[in-house]
């Protein structure tokens, strides 16, 4: 069976001024006195980055933006591993062209990728329709992510699935994301598994709509969420025997074809 594999693109100042907008005011993101400034962190880059990897492995991550007003995005993005594109804009109240270059780099990357199966394109902007047209005829899954006050209707409708950015970032979170100080350390860490598999399991049951997740669908997510995550981290052997380590916070139940697992309590 082949990899399921995905490739990310992100219109980065259009999610970001469309929560600046919804915080602001409409049109607030657009005057000048606040495009060109240093932006405080709104996106919550973490979340997003979850989602996309329940539709596969991330083999292409990219952002589009004017990066100089975005530093404090620095550790979010890094920790991701997005591949940041500088945009110039031509003028001081041009268009930055972002998506001008994500769209040509889509088209490119699926000429060059045959083997990605789905697309994720972060940003409502109804310049993306054609774009969506093309990617499908390519035999390509799109799926876009805007916010639902921004968001325009005829590019959600053209995606082969469309979530908002509202419904994605974790009820537990605060929308805007807590920064971190530049000279936190880079040394890896073992992950706590409940927190990584908690995440894991929520992530299947947004998409599946059931809150019992089939197991083996969970440790591949997990993996893709904490490349280095390995059950004897935790003094297990294998991934059943971590579950069962943690009754208070994961639920095991016998399936037709594989266990299930749920959160406990829900």
């Amino acid at each position: 069976m082949a990899r399921e594999t995905v490739a990310v693109y992100w219109d980065f100042e259009n999610i970001h001024a469309s929560l600046f907008d919804s915080d602001k005011g409409a049109g607030s993101y657009g005057r000048s006195q606040n495009r060109t400034k240093q932006q405080n962190l709104l996106v919550d880059v973490q979340s997003l980055y979850d989602f996309a990897t329940t539709y596969g492995n991330v083999a292409i991550n990219k952002a589009y933006c004017n990066w100089q007003w975005y530093s404090k995005y620095r550790h979010s993005l890094l920790k991701c591993a997005v591949e940041l594109i500088q945009i110039f804009p031509p003028g001081a109240s041009a268009k930055n062209g972002a998506d001008i270059k994500l769209s040509l780099d889509i088209i490119e990357d699926i000429l060059r990728f045959p083997h990605i199966s789905s697309i994720m394109v972060i940003g409502g902007d109804s310049d993306f329709i054609p774009l969506a047209q093309k990617i499908k005829a390519a035999g390509k899954d799109l799926i876009g992510i805007g916010c639902r006050a921004s968001t325009n209707q005829h590019w959600a409708n053209s995606c082969s699935e469309f979530k908002y950015y509202e419904t994605l970032v974790d009820d537990n979170k605060s929308t805007a994301p807590a920064e971190f100080e530049s000279t936190e350390s880079d040394i890896i860490q073992i992950k706590d598994p409940i927190e990584l598999i908690t995440k894991a399991i929520k992530q299947v049951s947004k998409k599946t709509g059931d809150e019992w997740v089939v197991k083996a669908a969970i440790r591949p997510i997990v993996k893709r969420l904490d490349p280095t995550f390995d059950e004897s981290n935790y003094e297990c052997t294998s991934f059943s025997e971590l579950l069962r380590k943690y009754p208070k916070s994961f639920e095991v139940k016998s399936g037709e074809h594989d266990h299930l697992v749920s959160l406990t309590g829900k």
